[in-house]
């Protein structure tokens, strides 16, 4: 019988593992879902100019609370890659705070690949990162959000790895998302439409490398521009059309980017908000912003959010509501 309960115990607190690692999303008694979102943060475990980019996520989780944090790409930025990574991931996982992490053009350089660093994001606890088989990239997954009395899909984040380099040659600079993510992405959004009784169900998208299209929306005079824009986007010089079937499929109310340090903007264009977040990190990396994040607030039931940038000291700025703030009639 001893024996019998030895092993039942250690079952349920494998289970019990097994759900820690993967909670459900769902929005709360008010109807509500609060994301942080850091970028960049460049981490270099044993470099005291990381220790600012610490500092700063544990200041915006103790003060935001959020139920979910999404890690946009270039979490790191040094050797030994495995100590840095755990250390970021488990400022989140150490709260008991969901998150999941999508991949920059610099996580996969410092010894270990994309590969490498997914398996060791399984072992943290709380950790929601995936990727789907078949399409290309390592941090691809979809996240639903449940209504909050739990009965059905109310809302959907779509994290998408933006890779890293331009793989055609005679074409520099950054990939672009790929025709098979876009492919999955579509196949996606239409089963959650047809589920939803034709619908789309309010969404938002995540990844680290913006869109050839923030820089037409951010060159636009006639676009609402809210933020920073210290730098032109450091967008793929190609367009393979991710954009277009955001506008196709109707459930992508904003797009959240990181990758250039120096811009946190958003700009309503064609119906979607393109956002960056706020460079996290240290001064380990080109930086004339003061490191923060961005935490995007979704409301039950409807097609519009809030998001902000909070930073050091309590300081909270560029509050904005989607789309009521780009669409007001003005004089």
């Amino acid at each position: 019988m001893k024996q019998f309960l030895i092993i039942l115990a250690l079952v349920l607190g494998c289970l019990q593992a097994g759900q820690a690692q993967k909670p459900v999303l769902k929005f709360n008694r008010d109807g509500k879902f609060k994301i942080v979102q850091f970028t960049d943060v460049h981490y270099i475990h044993g470099n005291p100019k990381s220790d600012i980019s610490v500092e700063r996520i544990n200041e915006v989780l103790d003060a935001e609370k959020p139920d979910l944090v999404l890690f946009t790409g270039d979490v790191i930025y040094g050797k030994p890659a495995e100590e840095g990574m755990r250390t970021i991931l488990n400022l989140a996982s150490s709260r008991k705070i969901p998150f999941g992490v999508t991949f920059g053009n610099h996580d996969d350089e410092q010894g270990l690949t994309r590969a490498q660093l997914f398996e060791i994001m399984q072992s943290i606890p709380y950790n929601l990162t995936d990727s789907v088989s078949g399409v290309v990239g390592a941090s691809n997954f979809i996240l639903p959000l449940k209504s909050s009395d739990g009965t059905k899909d109310a809302a959907v984040l779509y994290c998408l790895d933006s890779h890293s380099y331009s793989q055609i040659k005679g074409v520099g600079g950054y990939d672009y998302i790929n025709f098979g993510q876009i492919q999955w992405y579509r196949e996606q959004s239409a089963a959650y439409t047809r589920r939803n009784g034709g619908t789309p169900l309010p969404s938002l998208a995540f990844f680290h490398i913006a869109l050839p299209e923030f820089n037409q929306a951010a060159a636009d005079e006639t676009a609402i521009l809210v933020g920073t824009r210290k730098e032109k986007a450091c967008a793929p010089q190609l367009n393979s059309g991710m954009f277009a079937s955001m506008k196709e499929m109707g459930d992508i109310l904003g797009v959240f980017v990181g990758h250039d340090h120096d811009d946190d903007y958003v700009v309503y264009w064609k119906g979607i908000l393109l956002a960056y977040g706020r460079y996290t990190g240290g001064d380990t990396v080109y930086n004339n912003l003061a490191n923060g994040a961005r935490v995007i607030e979704m409301t039950e039931g409807e097609k519009t959010f809030k998001t902000w940038i909070r930073l050091k000291g309590g300081e909270v700025i560029n509050t904005i509501t989607c789309p009521a703030d780009f669409t007001k009639k003005r004089d």
